[in-house]
């Protein structure tokens, strides 16, 4: 598979030299990360009691108008190091006791990602986490078989119209559908976990309730649910927080209401969701948005 040399890493296939240039992601064929540390706010069995060893890398191939990481996303924090030195901070992170490692907004530095991954064989004994905003390549997603044992991406919307006005991906449902499909398929559809309720492999998919689409929210369920069944966890979130840019898109500028967050999970649960993991009031704000300072990466 080409892999920075006209890209097509994922379903833009913006086909740029990254080696001569940026690609959509706002990123060259250099890997650049801007922040390694214990996170402790995942889902329960990822974060546990002393934290995911996350990772996260600068670019991003969807840039929602939305986004809390707009200061990495958007190309702008980061560092450059080489696949050598990722595989240290693996190790280090491993060291400080992490859970597992946390491959955060992934999908542009794959090549990279294998290498560093290949040089920590024998070494890690922790499972990889790849935490992506779900507009991957099935091709891709193929390609990491082997190298990724919990998949964490998201499923944003159903709507091509919220897909195109918010991620300039109008094809974005069917990208995150085919993505899904083969995460599961590889891990059997099953998740399995460590005595200690740990997550050793397996799929849990995040949807982020938006402001007014409630929707939404409910068809994205209603598909995963019919399609996997208890075969994955749901990750069903109210941190949605408007950053302050969002002038633009006025829909967007408040937080999800209680009562919009209340529908949503009951839905849930009438239809019969029973792996589920839900936010409590107070999840919205800063918490979720660390410093992009290079810590723990130079």
């Amino acid at each position: 598979m080409k892999y920075y040399e006209n890209c097509m890493l994922c379903p833009r296939k913006c086909g740029a030299d990254r080696t001569k240039g940026t690609g959509y992601c706002g990123e060259t064929a250099a890997l650049r990360a801007a922040k390694a540390y214990l996170h402790m706010w995942e889902e329960p069995p990822i974060s546990g009691e002393r934290g995911s060893g996350t990772v996260f890398f600068s670019g991003c191939n969807l840039r929602c108008v939305y986004c809390q990481n707009g200061v990495i996303a958007n190309g702008g924090a980061g560092y450059e190091i080489d696949e050598r030195r990722l595989a240290e901070i693996f190790l280090e992170l491993k060291d400080k006791g992490a859970h597992n490692i946390n491959l955060v907004t992934p999908t542009h530095f794959v090549r990279h990602i294998m290498k560093a991954i290949d040089l920590t064989r024998g070494k890690l004994g922790i499972p990889i986490v790849y935490n992506c905003g779900g507009y991957e390549s099935a091709e891709v997603i193929r390609a990491l078989d082997g190298y990724i044992d919990i998949w964490l991406p998201d499923f944003k919307y159903m709507s091509p119209a919220l897909a195109k006005r918010y991620s300039n991906a109008p094809d974005y449902p069917e990208a995150a559908k085919r993505a899904i499909d083969e995460m599961v398929m590889q891990c059997m559809n099953r998740c399995t976990f460590t005595p200690d309720g740990m997550m050793k492999r397996g799929v849990i998919v995040r949807h982020l309730v938006l402001p007014g689409q409630a929707e939404d929210s409910k068809t994205v369920i209603k598909y995963l649910y019919e399609s996997y069944g208890d075969g994955i966890y749901m990750s069903i979130m109210n941190q949605y927080t408007p950053m302050p840019d969002i002038g633009g898109y006025p829909e967007l500028a408040r937080r999800v209401s209680d009562a919009e967050y209340d529908e949503v999970i009951d839905f849930a649960a009438d239809i019969g969701v029973k792996n589920a993991f839900i936010q409590e009031g107070g999840a919205v704000g800063d918490s979720f948005i660390p410093a992009f300072d290079g810590g723990g990466i130079i």
